[in-house]
């Protein structure tokens, strides 16, 4: 990805799209974080792009006032399968969709009076945000524990997008055999017993109160039940990093999204979950997969910031 091709101003606005919220920062040409917007997500077409042209407009009137009104390239990240050549996504069933080809790029371009905007998964964008903040290894994988869950590769420093886009949509494999039914059209996905909205459905909590953290509280406290849904929690996100490394051996496995706000209790909860099955085979245990969980920083818009890195890289 060619970073050096920038905006008139020096700026470029990254928007990151999820279930809940939409995230968008404004960075530098230094590629400094200079401002932060936060909007619940609206969902649908029509929705998503009033609601991502809003961020943008907030982040930029501000900005563009002595520069003359130059355009600011824009980045961002949604969920689903992604051309990021044709700026369209399909399957974006969080969002509420269709599941045919959506031209969303255009359609926030064309929002926007015309700025250019580039387009990649929201956990591509993760994965890059995550390694411009966090460094090490190039051999990486977010796993982002959200309203769905997914994953973004990054192997040997370039995303892994896949032959049709859907490298890292781990979250439907299936983990159940008779399970219920998941959005995309099968049964016991994994996504249905380690996401955050999968949380959200079995253990509903105060509404100022995230069900993640209700639920490993009681577990702390001693409530059977919230013990029991904990641990069912980390082995089924256990099972996606193990699929992860497993299937890419990346370095890093960075577990992101909502529920990774929990920070130490849910690393060590996975951890557990990861050594159990390693105790009983020479083959795992060779493989110290629990040593390659890591927690993204916290209060870190990771994905805005690598969808604004997308942005960068708009060809002139």
């Amino acid at each position: 990805m060619n970073t050096n091709r920038r905006g008139a101003t020096g700026l470029v606005v990254g928007i990151d799209i999820g279930g809940t919220k939409v995230q968008g920062v404004l960075l530098g040409p230094d590629d400094a974080v200079l401002g932060s917007v936060l909007l619940p997500t609206t969902r649908g077409v029509e929705g998503v792009v009033a609601t991502a042209a809003k961020a943008v407009r907030a982040l930029t009137d501000e900005a563009q006032s002595g520069r003359g009104g130059a355009l600011i390239d824009v980045g961002i990240g949604v969920p689903g399968v992604v051309d990021p050549a044709n700026g369209t996504v399909a399957h974006a069933v969080n969002l509420g969709f269709p599941a045919e080809l959506t031209p969303l790029a255009q359609l926030l371009s064309e929002e926007l009076d015309g700025a250019r905007v580039k387009m990649e998964n929201d956990l591509n964008v993760a994965a890059l945000g995550a390694a411009h903040v966090v460094g090490g290894p190039v051999d990486l994988a977010f796993l982002g524990l959200g309203t769905g869950l997914a994953a973004g590769l990054l192997l040997d420093g370039r995303l892994r997008r896949g032959a049709f886009g859907a490298a890292g949509e781990i979250g439907h494999i299936q983990f159940v055999a008779d399970g219920p039914m998941c959005a995309c059209g099968q049964r016991g996905c994994l996504e249905l017993y380690a996401s955050g909205a999968s949380l959200e459905a079995r253990w509903p909590g105060p509404c100022d109160v995230p069900a993640s953290a209700a639920l490993f509280a009681a577990a702390s406290a001693g409530d059977p039940a919230a013990i029991a849904l904990r641990d069912e929690f980390a082995r089924a996100v256990a099972a996606a990093v193990r699929i992860l490394v497993l299937t890419t051996d990346v370095a890093r496995v960075v577990l992101g999204g909502g529920v990774s706000e929990l920070g130490a209790p849910l690393r060590d909860a996975v951890v557990r979950a990861l050594e159990g099955p390693a105790a009983g085979s020479d083959f795992l245990a060779s493989m110290r997969i629990g040593q390659r969980v890591h927690l993204a920083p916290r209060g870190v818009p990771l994905a805005a910031i690598g969808a604004a890195l997308v942005g960068r890289a708009v060809e002139r």
